[in-house]
């Protein structure tokens, strides 16, 4: 899985997977132009919307109605340094069962994402290519290890 990201102009960059593309700024009031979600938004959405192919997959199986099923991500910034300390989700899911919506948060529970969040991978940052001076020779950077 790879999604490459490229600066646009200004606040803006792009975000490319496959054949599907997005915007990322930051409001006028942060100095942006709004075009796009901010990256934590962007975060809060990917989850959200695993959270909810994992809700549609178990209610379907169940052949129960997905009409106003609806989902809402939020998160708290804090920490030093700033960072997102909590994220939380709300499911909102009218005329179902106590058993169904027991169920139903223990499938959002097993998403992909909110697996991820609760057990992190080792996150790595480095350059995909190095240069040492007077030396045309580059290297990929190794993240396997």
């Amino acid at each position: 899985m790879e999604v490459r990201v490229r600066h646009r102009k200004d606040t803006q960059s792009e975000a490319y997977a496959r054949f599907h593309r997005v915007v990322c700024d930051r409001p006028f009031d942060e100095g942006g132009c709004d075009n796009g979600m901010m990256p934590a938004e962007l975060m809060l959405s990917a989850i959200g919307c695993c959270a909810m192919q994992h809700a549609a997959a178990y209610l379907r199986a169940r052949k129960l109605a997905l009409d106003g099923i609806e989902l809402r991500v939020s998160a708290a910034k804090g920490g030093e340094p700033p960072r997102l300390v909590e994220i939380g989700i709300e499911v909102d899911a009218p005329g179902l069962s106590s058993r169904v919506r027991e169920g139903l948060i223990k499938s959002i529970e097993a998403c992909l994402l909110h697996r991820t969040l609760a057990d992190p991978p080792k996150l790595k940052v480095g350059m995909a290519t190095l240069v040492t001076e007077g030396s045309a020779a580059t290297q990929p950077a190794n993240f396997a290890s």
